[in-house]
């Protein structure tokens, strides 16, 4: 049986007339009425009453009829799925994002991406460069907006931003009220700085800037999440450095303030396997392209 017969029987059992049923489906009477009889054949019972006047449903035709729509209409959304998947426009994608992308151009992806595609199903979750690598290599996730650099010839990686750093400071420091700071004058200070292990990039750029500053920090704390090292700072633990976009996180007790340098620079890319295919995947990719295009 295939599903031009349910089709065809479908047509003849709404319309109960062969000839309009035959113009509806755009085909010749007769080779409707031996399809019809080959699917009676085929089921062991007869679907229609037929006399030279009238054609009627059998009891079994009825019942036979109801199913008959229900898998019509499943093979319909099944086919609406399949093309609307194929687009991109529904499905699931897994996101993993570093606290940088956070407070920089992750909200405005995601608020792009949801207007457009509001039937795709959105899984975020919060991680390290270290954990997202891990998490991709896995397939636990599609895409991951992390910090360069990333050693796997199996990933994808794109530049998507580009971001000076800020001092991240006691309100009550002494170096507080200062419009601008030089990274030497911080020779002295003690640094709450990310956890190596997981970020690995972002925290071998930050030593490599201290050094060509001509000192070697003192590193009293470590962290793993940029929250935890405001309130470090702010708890007069020491100091930090930061992407600018942190400004966006409004934290009492913390200043930042800018740094007189245009080399330090802390870079965030979107990182996605190579094999993968996923048309919501390059759907994202590419609101993440405009979006950059627009800063």
């Amino acid at each position: 049986m295939e599903l031009r017969h349910l089709r065809y029987f479908v047509a003849v059992a709404e319309e109960l007339h062969f000839g309009r049923a035959a113009q509806r489906l755009h085909m010749a009477q007769q080779p409707l009425s031996q399809q019809i009889r080959q699917l009676e054949a085929e089921l062991g019972v007869s679907l229609f009453h037929r006399t030279k006047r009238q054609v009627q449903l059998t009891e079994a035709g009825k019942a036979f009829l109801q199913e008959a729509r229900q898998v019509l209409d499943k093979a319909s959304h099944a086919i609406k799925v399949a093309r609307l998947v194929a687009q991109g426009e529904i499905g699931r994608l897994a996101v993993g994002f570093s606290g940088f992308a956070t407070y920089s151009i992750l909200p405005k992806v995601l608020q792009v991406f949801r207007e457009r595609f509001p039937s795709v199903e959105l899984d975020l979750e919060e991680m390290t460069t270290s954990a997202q690598v891990q998490a991709l290599q896995n397939r636990q996730i599609h895409l991951g907006l992390m910090i360069p650099p990333v050693n796997d010839a199996s990933l994808s990686l794109s530049m998507i931003l580009q971001e000076p750093f800020v001092v991240v400071l006691p309100e009550s420091h002494p170096l507080a009220k200062k419009p601008e700071l030089t990274l030497s004058a911080l020779g002295n200070e003690s640094f709450i700085l990310v956890s190596r292990h997981l970020e690995p990039g972002y925290y071998d750029l930050c030593i490599s800037l201290f050094q060509q500053a001509g000192f070697s920090p003192k590193v009293v704390q470590k962290a793993s999440h940029k929250q935890t090292i405001l309130g470090l700072v702010s708890a007069g633990m020491g100091v930090s450095l930061a992407p600018a976009s942190i400004r966006n996180i409004h934290r009492t007790g913390v200043v930042y303030t800018n740094l007189n340098t245009s080399i330090a620079k802390v870079e965030l890319a979107a990182v996605w396997r190579q094999d993968e295919s996923s048309p919501i995947l390059q759907s994202f990719i590419e609101v993440i392209r405009e979006i950059v295009l627009q800063n």
